[in-house]
């Protein structure tokens, strides 16, 4: 992503989201992770880089992904078949508080990062 804006923020999970540490997970463990993990996790991160979206969602949002790309969780990551199921349930959470801030632009954007790599 060559536009990426490097945001820290915030105390909580949120203060552990970066995009490098984002997008190097995301592409890390695509596969392992599947799209039902990642597609929450990429709709919030194209929600949270438009200015449309209030500051309250975005720190909703960072702290959704901050939890998704810390290494240590409270179900391990390299559990086969239940490693990510922590990481949806935070992700799905978050989505619920933020669904009328995530545009048809930004599930397109998903949808679009997600065929590139599951095709």
């Amino acid at each position: 992503m060559s536009d990426k804006k490097e945001i820290k923020v915030g105390e909580g999970y949120e203060g552990n989201y970066s995009d490098d540490d984002f997008w190097d997970k995301a592409k890390k463990f695509a596969k392992k992770a599947g799209e039902s993990v990642l597609e929450p996790a990429l709709k919030m991160y194209h929600a949270a880089k438009d200015d449309d979206t209030p500051v309250w969602a975005k720190t909703t949002i960072f702290g959704a992904l901050g939890y998704f790309i810390l290494p240590i969780d409270a179900i391990p990551d390299v559990l086969p078949g239940v490693g990510f199921t922590d990481d949806l349930a935070v992700l799905a959470a978050a989505v619920a508080a933020v669904a009328a801030h995530i545009k048809d632009a930004h599930v397109d954007e998903a949808r679009e990062t997600l065929r590139r790599w599951f095709s």
